[in-house]
């Protein structure tokens, strides 16, 4: 074998070569799948987990459990995506990522409406450069929003169908119930991209059911129907019971 010019090659040789069948190289990939970890975690001004994501899950479908996406979804799930620049992520990379963290308990650092803005804007950018201009200025950030810094024109939305149409694949992973009221009616519903049934039923949400749902921490939990399935993490609990009575519940440990 002509050895020492490329690793890849000679790796190559040596698993398809018959005489070395009997090797084994054992803990390779962990030992590679250690090493790309501890890439990811160190503090850098360059983060390129977006990019490794669109070009990774592209190539993979949803259903595929696979190690190295795995762990770039939880890098990117740390990382607030009103500041991912639009292209870094591609729709099948966000796609990918929501799938993974949607009503799990994962920690995911972006709140839902921004959720749907950046879900919303990158779907636009791909339809038209105009759809985009103007989905820029149709979605506020949660900031502006809440700290009344915008004025939002209702400015016509080109190709307004075809973005809901492509932006369909998201909403499904969108939990619009963590949306504010105020923001639906005057943000999201006029865009019309988002189906009249999704939007109805966060209206007529049933408020007898009285589930609730928690972030702690950056962690999204499910929704849970009774106080006694809270996540463990929020415990102690101090409640306020009828008829006047305050209830504190200890910790509660992870089962």
């Amino acid at each position: 074998m002509t050895r020492g010019y490329s690793l890849e090659k000679d790796l190559r040789l040596l698993i398809n070569n018959p005489k070395y069948s009997d090797i084994e190289i054992l803990y390779l990939q962990d030992f590679i799948m250690k090493g790309f970890k501890n890439t990811l975690e160190k503090k850098s001004t360059e983060n390129y987990s977006p990019e490794l994501l669109s070009k990774f899950a592209g190539k993979m479908p949803l259903t595929v459990d696979n190690i190295l996406l795995n762990l770039l979804v939880e890098a990117v799930a740390t990382i607030p995506l009103n500041t991912i620049e639009f292209g870094r992520l591609s729709i099948a990379g966000l796609q990918y990522l929501l799938s993974c963290t949607y009503e799990k308990e994962k920690p995911f650092a972006t709140r839902e409406y921004e959720l749907f803005r950046y879900s919303a804007i990158l779907v636009a950018k791909q339809v038209s450069n105009d759809a985009f201009k103007t989905f820029l200025k149709r979605l506020p950030t949660l900031d502006q929003l809440e700290n009344s810094m915008i004025q939002v024109e209702n400015e016509p939305i080109p190709d307004y169908q075809k973005i809901a149409k492509e932006l369909e694949p998201l909403i499904e992973f969108i939990d619009f119930r963590r949306i504010k009221g105020s923001i639906l009616v005057d943000i999201i519903e006029p865009l019309e991209i988002v189906p009249t049934k999704i939007i109805l039923n966060v209206y007529r949400q049933n408020m007898n059911k009285r589930t609730c749902a928690f972030t702690v921490n950056g962690t999204k939990y499910p929704e849970v129907p009774s106080w006694n399935n809270l996540p463990s993490k929020l415990y102690p609990v101090a409640s306020l019971c009828y008829p006047g009575q305050f209830r504190i519940q200890p910790h509660k440990k992870n089962i």
